[in-house]
């Protein structure tokens, strides 16, 4: 288990953004493989529909890219290590309600190789909430919170 010093961004204070915030490390899982995680956070504001409510609140997403460390071109890794990252990311507020997104990107819902996306939405209050229903454009599936899957811990410090 490597101990990466870089510090996970805190969603409980990060304000929205242009400019993600981005850690590099090897992949355990793979030889000679990156990872390079992505996380941004941006508002959104929702009008009301017949069967969902008007929301507002921020967007926590986290793309965690998978590539050769020598060539930087995309490499297939298993999704263990990147859940794991995501669900670290997400644990400050509520990583059992992040979604994980499958490897696309989550604005256009269009396949992206070496990618994969997951997604946490909070209220004004930084409260963990569903996915409102007028921002979905690709499928959203919750995270399993490791019952199933084999566990692998990111060490991080803040």
């Amino acid at each position: 288990m490597p101990n990466n010093h870089q510090a996970l961004p805190s969603r409980t204070t990060l304000v929205p953004s242009a400019h993600p915030h981005i850690i590099t490390t090897p992949a355990r899982t793979g030889t000679n493989v990156e990872l390079r995680i992505h996380t941004s956070i941006a508002m959104f504001e929702v009008a009301a529909l017949p069967w969902a409510p008007a929301v507002s609140g921020l967007v926590v997403t986290v793309l965690v890219h998978s590539v050769d460390a020598a060539t930087g071109l995309p490499r297939h890794i298993p999704t263990a290590e990147p859940n794991e990252w995501a669900r670290a990311i997400f644990a400050d507020v509520d990583a059992a309600k992040g979604y994980f997104l499958g490897a696309v990107d989550p604005d256009t819902g269009e396949h992206r190789d070496g990618q994969l996306a997951y997604r946490l939405y909070l209220d004004t209050d930084r409260q963990a909430i569903r996915v409102p229903h007028q921002v979905v454009s690709c499928p959203h599936y919750r995270m399993r919170t490791g019952d199933g899957d084999p566990e692998i811990r990111i060490v991080t410090t803040a």
